[in-house]
């Protein structure tokens, strides 16, 4: 074989700078034993970062590789970059409470790299093949890690219903993909949007394209198929459901606006219906169900679903704008939930981690600068100007009203009033109510820096927003360019 009949590796060669890395980091645990946990940590840190800069220095360009099955672009470039930061920092919040809980275990970074590994592929994914195997990559990976505290009845049953559950919406996937080939004869996201295109859809094709976005809603819980979501978050350890809140969520969005917008811009008002119920009910259902929590782990899940609930909201716009939107509401989204994760991490006392709401009562006493930052990070959830979280859904509402879903926004603006309450909840618990039995300094500097790193990046977001912005639009341009 000659040189000029090698195909051309580069697009994909973030990803197999990871595959080749995650490998060799499993050797190193295997051979160094359980104690190498914290070395393995940052070499899988290390080994993110490198790969963050493959991804900036090789994908800006658009590019395919696998006869087009493998695509990268702006829009990928961006995406993957908050993945990998995503990741870099669950691994980074892990360290100390492994080490607390006497769960020290290398495989725990190894698993989140090839976790990421999937995250990256499917987010390029440009055909539903090529789709699948990310998404199972990364699914098989966050399997283990949900369970990873064996010893933990919890820990396990997390694992158990997120297998199981997972496993239903992968069938939901296929059965869909199924039939989008049946009816079109293509699996190619290219191909299938020359061809809705050219024609009228059929009746099994639009079943397909439901089932396709049935199987992508669980993966970024959305309401109805959010049942995993408040179990897996209380019954995971701290920092897996610090890990599940950030990264893998991101890249089933970045999957789901691909699947949507690249393979099937001609019906957008079809699947656009579909992404507009799943709006409704997750904004609805986030901001209603989380009033009753007593837990802050179950009520950061409903958080979650109601923030998807909003991010879909610049989805089923379908305009590049909207898509613009969603990429910003994400990268908010990411600083908001690492702060907020970093403070739940540090509740602990003598007994060990506790995890309800009514422990954080008189914080402002007993811990003032976690309590302002816990603050600050309640404020952005619940939207409150000047604050990141109030520009993220300024963005989507705005999209949503220029793509004239008045009703959505208006819909979406009610919710977020309401789902108010229980953010604003908590700061009266830290600054009004008696102090309970105070925290454990957290001896961590790493984790008071990234406390306050999130929470100066939430609160000061308005000052200078220009740079994400156009980032953002950048990147959304890509998949639309006409």
């Amino acid at each position: 074989m000659t040189a000029a009949a090698l195909p051309d590796l580069s697009p994909v060669l973030p990803e197999i700078v990871l595959a080749v890395g995650a490998m060799a980091l499993l050797m190193i645990g295997v051979f160094r034993g359980p104690k190498s946990t914290d070395f393995i940590s940052w070499l899988s840190c290390a080994l993110l970062a490198v790969v963050a800069l493959f991804v900036w220095g090789y994908q800006i360009p658009p590019a395919t590789a696998f006869d087009g099955l493998f695509a990268v672009n702006a829009f990928t470039t961006f995406v993957k970059t908050l993945i990998l930061l995503g990741s870099i920092l669950a691994i980074i919040m892990s360290r100390t409470y492994m080490r607390n809980e006497g769960i020290e275990r290398f495989e725990f970074p190894v698993l989140i790299v090839l976790a990421t590994l999937g995250m990256l592929m499917m987010v390029s994914a440009n055909d539903l093949i090529a789709l699948y195997i990310g998404l199972e990559l990364q699914s098989l990976s966050l399997y283990v890690i949900a369970a990873i505290r064996r010893d933990s009845t919890r820990s396990t049953e997390a694992g158990l219903k997120y297998f199981v559950l997972g496993a239903l919406s992968s069938g939901m996937l296929l059965y869909g993909a199924s039939l989008i080939y049946g009816f079109t004869g293509t699996t190619h996201f290219s191909v299938l949007a020359s061809l809705v295109a050219s024609g009228t859809p059929s009746l099994g094709l639009i079943f397909g394209i439901a089932f396709l976005s049935a199987g992508l809603a669980f993966k970024v819980s959305a309401v109805p198929f959010h049942m995993w979501t408040p179990d897996v978050y209380e019954g995971a350890p701290t920092p897996v459901t610090a890990f599940f809140a950030v990264a893998p969520k991101i890249a089933a969005f970045g999957l789901f606006v691909q699947a949507t917008v690249t393979a099937f811009p001609g019906l957008s008002h079809q699947w656009g219906q579909i992404i507009v119920f799943l709006s409704i009910m997750s904004m609805v259902l986030g901001a209603v169900a989380a009033i009753a929590q007593t837990n802050i782990k179950r009520l950061m899940a409903y958080s979650s679903i109601g923030h998807v609930g909003y991010a879909l909201i610049g989805l089923a716009a379908g305009t590049q704008e909207g898509i613009q939107g969603v990429l910003i509401y994400l990268s908010i989204y990411l600083a908001m939930n690492v702060g907020t994760f970093v403070c739940i991490l540090s509740m602990r006392r003598k007994g060990g981690m506790v995890e309800e709401i009514a422990d954080l009562a008189g914080l402002a006493r007993t811990r003032p600068k976690m309590a302002l930052a816990l603050a600050i990070f309640m404020f952005s959830l619940a939207g409150i100007p000047p604050l990141a979280g109030f520009f993220g859904k300024w963005y989507i509402f705005l999209a949503a009203i220029h793509a004239h879903l008045y009703a959505l926004a208006v819909i979406g603006v009610i919710a977020s009033v309401i789902g108010a309450f229980y953010y604003l909840r908590i700061i009266k618990l830290m600054y009004f109510d008696e102090p309970a039995e105070p925290f454990e300094p957290l001896g961590d500097r790493l984790m008071s820096g990234l406390m306050f790193v999130a929470a100066a990046v939430v609160a000061l977001f308005f000052i200078y927003p220009g740079p994400l912005v156009a980032t953002a639009s950048f990147a959304a341009a890509a998949l639309f360019p006409g």
